[in-house]
């Protein structure tokens, strides 16, 4: 079972290039600040602006610079259901050590066509597969009932990444998952919402802010695992402020600029993606400022 922070890491590119030196870099700045593993290609790495080969590129990058010391999970999904197969038996190869195979986007599928999607998906490769479920992004939803019937029948399933924000549906997927006979993770993918996901029995969080502020992120699961619900509770309330920012505009927009100022990449970014507008910008640098997050020379006038 994959616990914790599973950071969905950037894809920095420079001069129209994915940069594999940035890429490294934060590979290992999150190993040195604690999170509990990566994700690589998921929305925030910018998979729909990638080609397949450099999504398969980004595979093998990841799964080289870790060298075993933390997960690597790479996002395998894809609107075309023959190239998620064909993604997950390259990261199978490449030595991921789970898929990550979001609901396919933009078709709209019925219950019974997302079925048949990830079964197959998971039936084709030993890795296990983690469920993405972005109805806000996907168009659409992937019910309880469906997800328990894919857990039942496909072993390697081992759980749930719900980037839901209807809190009722999330509390649905933990009633339903109890009694299944094998563990079932479920995972916030919702920054607002990863405290009350990790207090109902959450196994861990896909948080776009731990781009930005791994150790923080990574801390608090740590102590949720820990029991220190007084100290979780005040680190979420001090975590709001750069979790609403990551989405002053659409996702990696924000994360890519803040780390763009950190001076840890060229904030580049392929259309239909646009740099934010300087309105933004400056609200984004404010908030970065009350972090503490910036060199001094790019901290808000």
């Amino acid at each position: 079972m994959f616990r914790g922070s599973l950071v969905p890491l950037i894809t920095p590119f420079r001069n129209g290039q994915i940069d594999d030196e940035a890429f490294r870099g934060l590979v290992e700045w999150h190993i040195e600040s604690g999170s509990h593993g990566i994700t690589i290609t998921g929305t925030t790495g910018e998979p729909a602006a990638l080609s397949f080969d450099e999504r398969k590129h980004i595979i093998k990058l990841a799964v080289e610079t870790s060298a075993g010391r933390i997960p690597v999970m790479a996002g395998t999904g894809s609107v075309h259901h023959g190239d998620t197969l064909a993604l997950t038996a390259y990261a199978e190869q490449a030595g991921a050590d789970a898929a990550v195979v979001i609901v396919p986007y933009y078709v709209r599928p019925s219950q019974r066509g997302l079925y048949e999607h990830f079964k197959s998906v998971a039936n084709s490769t030993r890795l296990p597969v983690m469920l993405y479920n972005i109805p806000g992004r996907g168009g659409a939803n992937l019910e309880p009932d469906t997800a328990v019937d894919l857990i039942k029948d496909c072993p390697n399933i081992f759980g749930v990444k719900e980037s839901n924000k209807d809190f009722e549906h999330v509390a649905r997927m933990f009633h339903r998952t109890r009694d299944l006979g094998r563990e079932v993770g479920i995972y916030s993918g919702i920054e607002l919402l990863t405290f009350p996901i990790l207090a109902l029995g959450g196994t861990g969080m896909v948080s776009a802010t731990g781009n930005v502020m791994p150790r923080e992120t990574a801390e608090l699961f740590n102590l949720c695992e820990a029991g220190r619900w007084d100290e979780a509770k005040e680190l979420h309330y001090k975590l709001t402020p750069i979790n609403d920012a990551m989405f002053f505009e659409t996702n990696p927009v924000p994360a890519k600029t803040a780390l763009g100022l950190m001076g840890r990449i060229d904030p580049e970014l392929r259309l239909p993606l646009a740099p934010m507008s300087q309105a933004n910008d400056r609200k984004l640098r404010l908030v970065l400022e009350s972090y503490q997050l910036l060199p001094t020379t790019a901290t808000a006038d």
